[in-house]
């Protein structure tokens, strides 16, 4: 298989936006040793069933490339929690990736089109879901679909040729994907594999909130603000 080169990113502020219905977990903001996690949690899940659902399975990211500290729940969370149930671009969902965006634009027109997709397939009535945005300096050697060679992989719609190429890439070590925006086209995004490509502290920002109209996310409202933005039309 044709592999993408690879190209040095090093953006000091990183775009995220994720649910607010996902906590952190605890055990990643403890001083212990990573290579330790698996023991603690096995022990405390023997007497409180809850905490393997909490911390999901530590046993995907390997000790090395573990991150610990403050703020570090909010990065091993995307990479502990997967579910076949939720595939993404790069991702069949058997293994985590952090998804963000070099700008705010980015991380938010692409989970905008991930809750319209969400909201459609279940054919929900109007409402509003509140989203974080996570902030943090990003870093590392990725390859790289940013020259125009890749476009099977940017589909708008069709993942499993991304899913295949990042699969293969993974297995072979890379540290994860930077490509274009498909969502804001102005941008760039980045896909990464592991979490230690993400430099602590990270920074919860702003709280958004979604408007789900019944057909489309028409608008949005930062928490603390006093203007709903309306989103342009797809």
């Amino acid at each position: 298989m044709r592999k993408p080169r690879r190209a040095g990113i090093d953006w000091r502020v990183g775009h995220r936006i994720v649910r607010t219905i996902y906590p952190p977990v605890w055990l990643f903001e403890d001083i212990a040793d990573p290579a330790d996690w698996d023991l603690i949690a096995g022990a405390e899940a023997k007497t409180n069933p809850r905490v393997r659902d909490q911390i999901g399975d530590i046993s995907l990211v390997p000790a090395a490339r573990r991150l610990a500290g403050p703020g570090a729940s909010l990065a091993m969370g995307a990479f502990t929690h997967v579910s076949r149930d939720r595939p993404g671009r790069f991702s069949d969902g058997s293994y985590g990736v952090w998804y963000c965006g070099d700008r705010f634009e980015v991380a938010l027109m692409e989970t905008v089109h991930h809750f319209e997709r969400f909201m459609r397939r279940t054919a929900e009535p109007a409402a509003d879901a509140q989203f974080r945005e996570l902030t943090a300096r990003v870093a590392g050697s990725l390859h790289d679909l940013r020259d125009g060679g890749w476009q099977d992989c940017l589909h708008p719609d069709d993942w499993a040729p991304a899913q295949v190429l990042a699969a293969s890439l993974r297995a072979a070590g890379s540290d994860g994907i930077v490509y274009p925006s498909v969502r804001w086209p102005a941008g760039q995004a980045a896909a990464l594999f592991w979490p230690d490509l993400i430099r602590l502290p990270i920074t919860q920002a702003r709280t958004l909130q979604y408007h789900w109209d019944g057909a489309r996310v028409s608008r949005y409202f930062v928490i603390g603000g006093s203007d709903w933005y309306a989103l342009p039309d797809p």
